[in-house]
């Protein structure tokens, strides 16, 4: 596979380019491809991804009912810029797709953070919809008990407070309680190349951080789904009937630029180099970037000392932030669209955004704050006045625990 160097973030490339042949959701003739107009190639080692690998799973599907979790990064590469839908390739391919579960921001990848999601019907294929983020996070018996099987397939990013893993790890529990075999297959994590961060602590676990693993734990899904698995992260010490279909010519130091944005603020590979530094954001009243089209890839807040920062912007409602913070007002801060690629969490940014605050009350939300950090000692450090250097410390004997779990559960070098 080749992969592009570059996208616009102004461009969306939403997928789920279907064909319907008449009035049965399982009849499609012509599988549409997708094509990546003006896109730039790099010619790369070529990775597969699980999903391309159908001769590898196929089987497993076969003459099964099949449920699929997935979003508008579940494609299959045809070449260097096309591709199709994974739902619309299984069902040219004849296998029983009976529904789609969708994970936050939805099937089509729209929906702001944190915004609902409604049950409803793919109007290309007629397929039911189940929302996975809306009054149920975890499919129930009841939806489960038409299927044999389960296949998940969505691209990750390897941050804790990503949800898509907790979607998973709620959907292996499901599975597990209902008899029924998942099916991962695999994608690479384009930060897998470090492990860092503050580590969740058990009481603060929740939809934000179902584990107790650091901000960014260097693992592609797959990894991560053995691992939920056998160290008995399910509740009621379940095991699930787990399948992971590998990458192919993968490793956790390659380069994985993403030609589809994984969700509606990440718009490029800058966004998601970023995103585990300023994700941490989200916790507080400072704007990330949200409502501009450079979304985590600055920050700023009114209420930061307008003489210490010369870069200012103003966020205003647009795709995937409806409510951005600090709406229509004039944001001091940085602009780090520009900066080095990323192998560490920093925090140096929170933490100068903290000190040139005008009113310190401004900027923890601590609940919130909490949940992403995944503990109340990060922002108890950055309000002590802790430097970066010495609250990185106090990280290191989680980490190497944590780097010793990891390793059995590795499945590319």
């Amino acid at each position: 596979m080749v992969f592009l160097s570059s996208f616009k973030s102004t461009v969306f490339l939403w997928v789920l380019v279907l064909t319907a042949c008449g009035n049965s959701q399982k009849s499609i003739k012509n599988v549409q491809e997708v094509t990546l107009d003006n896109a730039s190639i790099t010619q790369n080692a070529p990775i597969v991804v699980a999903a391309n690998r159908t001769s590898e799973y196929i089987h497993l599907l076969r003459g099964k009912s099949v449920g699929i979790i997935a979003n508008q990064t579940s494609v299959i590469f045809k070449s260097e810029n096309r591709y199709t839908h994974l739902v619309d390739s299984l069902l040219h391919l004849k296998i029983d797709i009976k529904k789609v579960f969708a994970p936050e921001h939805g099937f089509r990848g729209q929906a702001d953070a944190g915004e609902k999601v409604k049950d409803g019907l793919d109007p290309k294929t007629g397929l039911p919809l189940i929302s996975l983020y809306g009054k149920n996070r975890k499919p129930s018996k009841e939806l489960l008990q038409d299927l044999d099987v389960v296949l998940f397939d969505i691209q990750d990013v390897g941050v804790r407070f990503y949800t898509y893993i907790a979607t998973l790890q709620l959907a292996m529990e499901a599975c597990a309680e209902s008899n029924i075999p998942i099916i991962v297959l695999d994608r690479p994590n384009p930060n897998a190349h470090y492990v860092d961060g503050p580590t969740m602590e058990k009481e603060n676990t929740g939809f934000l951080g179902m584990t107790t693993i650091p901000l960014v734990y260097g693992m592609t899904i797959g990894e991560y789904a053995h691992m939920i698995n056998a160290e008995g992260w399910l509740d009621n010490d379940l095991k699930s009937n787990l399948t992971v279909i590998q990458l192919k010519n993968y490793e956790h130091t390659a380069e994985y630029p993403l030609i589809i944005r994984p969700s509606p603020n990440l718009p490029n590979d800058k966004a998601i180099d970023l995103y585990p530094s300023l994700g941490l954001f989200e916790g507080t009243n400072i704007n990330a970037g949200r409502g501009t089209e450079f979304q985590f890839q600055r920050y700023g807040a009114s209420f930061l000392d307008s003489t210490k920062y010369s870069f200012r912007y103003w966020p205003k409602p647009n795709f995937g932030s409806k409510n951005p913070k600090e709406d229509g007002k004039v944001c001091y801060g940085k602009d780090l669209s520009k900066i080095p690629k990323m192998g560490e969490v920093s925090l140096k940014w929170l933490i100068d955004a903290y000190k040139n605050t005008k009113d310190k009350k401004s900027v923890f939300n601590t609940a919130g704050f909490t949940k992403h950090a995944g503990t109340k000692k990060l922002q108890e450090q950055i309000e002590a006045g802790l430097s970066e250097e010495e609250i990185k410390k106090t990280w290191q004997p989680h980490l190497e625990k944590f780097k010793k779990t990891r390793a059995k559960y590795l499945l590319y070098d």
